[in-house]
């Protein structure tokens, strides 16, 4: 008898043990980004004044989603590259965060909606 209860406690333990291992795959809930609450910030922030026209800027603009989800390609390349490579932006600042990157390339991956 003695034997038998000491085997359902073990069975019991190592069943509610099962559920608290790191075997079991997290569920991951993503948000996903949008132009009008992450990405615009971004741009506002590193991008201006040359790519806002309002404010003065001259270069190609990256002003409106449109414009934005149209070159969203070529800003990725862009800000992927080292500082000392052509093309390299936003041009005489420091390159942007690996986490700033990584919300435009969410962005994209989530297929660039806008709000």
């Amino acid at each position: 008898m003695k034997k038998l209860m000491i085997f359902s406690a073990l069975s019991a333990l190592a069943f509610v043990l099962s559920y608290c291992g790191t075997s079991k795959k997290a569920v991951k809930q993503t948000v996903k980004m949008n132009y009008d609450l992450n990405v615009k910030a971004i741009l506002e922030a590193d991008c201006a004044p040359c790519h806002f026209p309002a404010k003065g800027g001259k270069k190609h603009p990256l002003d409106s989603y449109a414009e934005v989800s149209k070159n969203i390609d070529d800003i990725l390349r862009r800000v992927q590259l080292n500082p000392d490579e052509r093309g390299f932006m936003p041009r005489d600042h420091s390159k942007l965060s690996d986490s700033t990157i990584n919300i435009l390339k969410q962005w994209k991956d989530d297929g660039m909606p806008e709000n």
